[in-house]
């Protein structure tokens, strides 16, 4: 699927820079096909196809004298998004602009792959006309609210992490526009994690054996469901009741079904629970803490 960039520069207020996207070709991948021609098809909603005004430029470079230009994108202010395997998800995407006639509007939204023509994941806006924050007489903020739905934008688990790209356009006041296809996001877009602790038996005396198990698992993109995650460090803490805080008490690696299972020795009632730093692709998660109460 080709992703090719038609910057529109509609006249008055409303002026709004779109997208325009050619018929279908083969894309690389998981359940790519019909599925990535209908989220490219999402993302084109509002295009002016009859639009004749191209540009390419990239954030920072001026096309010509006097035209708008993109100065800043951002991805949810910056931090990584997270997305499970169903429920769709909610980020803001923000372009700053500047002209010397000042910004009309301004629209955008991000995706990932090789190239354009091979993308894995397309994340749109409902609603392409940003809302826009004037900054100075010649620059504005437009934002975007990008909704991230699992089932129907993101094709394959290969676009977990950083990589994302964001396709901004916007239309000045006099008429002109810019827009950027591939530039640089400032955050990733990470497959949820989940996290469970165990501890038992459950009451024990102190000094006996412990045994505290739980699983690690995440998004899988390509199936919608939760699978292990396998052969990752996570921290066993502990938490004495009517502390405040918990100490590690060891590292441990998941098996190859993304399962945990260790043993420690009863010393006090108290709180266990599994931590999870996080990777590339899949953020930091702390499970709920199990009670345990020692007699």
């Amino acid at each position: 699927m080709r992703i090719r960039a038609t910057v529109a520069a509609l006249s008055g207020t409303l002026a709004l820079s779109a997208l325009a996207v050619p018929a279908a070709q083969a894309v690389d991948g998981p359940a790519a096909g019909p599925q990535l021609a209908a989220a490219v098809a999402k993302a084109a909603q509002g295009a002016d196809t009859r639009a004749d005004a191209h540009a390419d430029t990239r954030v920072g470079a001026r096309a010509a004298a006097g035209t708008a230009k993109i100065t800043k994108v951002s991805v949810n202010g910056g931090k990584d998004v997270s997305i499970g395997t169903t429920e769709k998800k909610k980020f803001k995407v923000s372009v700053t602009a500047t002209a010397p006639s000042g910004i009309a509007a301004g629209s955008a939204f991000i995706w990932h792959g090789p190239d354009k023509n091979h993308a894995d994941a397309v994340l749109a806006p409902e609603d392409f006309e940003g809302t826009c924050v004037v900054v100075n007489a010649t620059t504005s903020t437009c934002t975007v609210t990008v909704v991230a739905d699992p089932k129907a934008d993101i094709f394959a688990n290969t676009a977990a992490g950083g990589g994302w790209k964001v396709f901004a356009n916007v239309g000045a006041n006099d008429g002109t526009g810019a827009g950027v296809e591939d530039a640089k996001a400032d955050a990733g877009v990470l497959r949820a994690a989940r996290l469970t602790t165990n501890a038992s038996p459950e009451p024990v005396k102190k000094g006996k054996t412990l045994t505290v198990t739980g699983a690690l698992t995440r998004a899988n993109w390509e199936t919608h469901k939760y699978a292990g995650y396998t052969k990752q460090s996570v921290k066993l803490q502990y938490k004495k009741k009517g502390a405040s805080s918990y100490t590690t008490l060891k590292t441990i690696k998941s098996d190859t079904k993304g399962n945990l299972k260790t043993t420690v020795k009863a010393s006090a009632d108290g709180y266990f629970r599994y931590v999870f730093a996080g990777t590339s692709t899949t953020p930091a998660v702390t499970s709920t803490s199990d009670f345990v109460d020692v007699n």
